[in-house]
């Protein structure tokens, strides 16, 4: 199968999963995160999916008059679209997920599709010098620990955002069970329209990061949604550029970036969110695969455009 259309690359700039004691580049402060983010639309993202820390720590925040910050100093320069996080960290509640994109009101966010385990256990494991005293407890927690989305919070959160300012969704599937989790909510009449799904694979407690798992997640969301569906791939770890590839030859859209993965290739650590959007990008121009522009992302996902 050959792609069809030209492909979203979204790029992830940090996340809450890794922590400053795996990479010194892993941007942290505000001034970082903005920076990393316009190179990487610079550099070919149509999408820049945000999440803020604290820059004196490096520890996930909630703050929404940082978020706000960020994102205001982003737009203000670049057309690429800005997906802000409902995710969060496995650590905050519902209610502090949601206070930034209640402010920002912007056109895309995240949304789990689940109550899951999500654990970052193993990565605790590894010896290293850690920076920070919050990063190793962070980490071993999420062995007790679960990611809460209830049916209850995924309508709130569509109800607060969707509903209210006319934000639209990047569905994110961590299992087969998450598809047919959107489809009860397409069923009642929760989410309407034209869905963007992102399968994340390779998280502890979702589906892995391998190809027999894409076709998987990729035959069952084609045959709940149809044509009714744009849909991406956000592999871990080393998986991120084989999966993507493979993603975009069979019509998908990526998602690359430091929140995903940390590395650029074996042994060597990305040092910019950018270098990982270069990469698939060369990438899919030797296999002719075209590039969606933030324009051309808009439209196919069905945005309001800025305001």
């Amino acid at each position: 199968m050959t792609a069809k259309h030209s492909t979203i690359i979204t790029c992830a700039i940090t996340g809450s999963i890794h922590t400053p004691s795996m990479s010194p580049y892993l941007p942290v402060k505000e001034e970082e995160i903005v920076e990393q983010a316009l190179a990487a639309a610079e550099a070919g993202a149509a999408v820049l999916h945000l999440h803020v820390r604290n820059p004196n720590t490096g520890e996930p925040s909630s703050d929404p008059e940082l978020f706000e910050r960020v994102a205001k100093t982003i737009s203000a320069r670049t057309e690429a679209i800005l997906s802000i996080t409902t995710g969060g960290s496995a650590k905050m509640t519902v209610e502090e997920r949601l206070q930034a994109p209640a402010r920002i009101q912007p056109e895309l966010c995240s949304l789990n599709l689940g109550t899951m385990n999500f654990a970052l256990h193993p990565m605790a494991d590894k010896p290293r010098d850690w920076k920070h005293d919050w990063e190793k407890p962070f980490l071993t927690s999420t062995k007790d620990g679960f990611f809460r989305n209830t049916f209850s919070d995924m309508e709130q959160i569509i109800e607060d955002l969707g509903e209210r300012y006319g934000t639209r969704f990047e569905f994110e599937a961590y299992d087969v069970g998450h598809l047919y989790s959107l489809a009860h909510l397409i069923d009642r009449g929760i989410v309407t329209g034209k869905v963007f799904v992102q399968f994340v694979m390779g998280i502890l407690g979702g589906v892995g990061a391998d190809y027999s798992s894409l076709v998987v997640m990729k035959d069952t969301a084609t045959r709940l949604f149809g044509d009714n569906i744009e849909w991406s791939v956000l592999p871990g770890g080393r998986a991120q550029m084989p999966l993507c590839t493979m993603a975009a030859i069979m019509g998908g859209n990526v998602r690359v970036g430091l929140e995903d993965n940390l590395w650029l290739g074996p042994g060597q650590l990305a040092e910019t969110n950018a270098q990982q959007v270069e990469k698939i990008i060369r990438i899919l121009s030797e296999l002719h695969i075209p590039v969606a522009s933030p324009g051309e992302a808009r439209q196919r996902l069905c945005l309001r455009g800025t305001s």
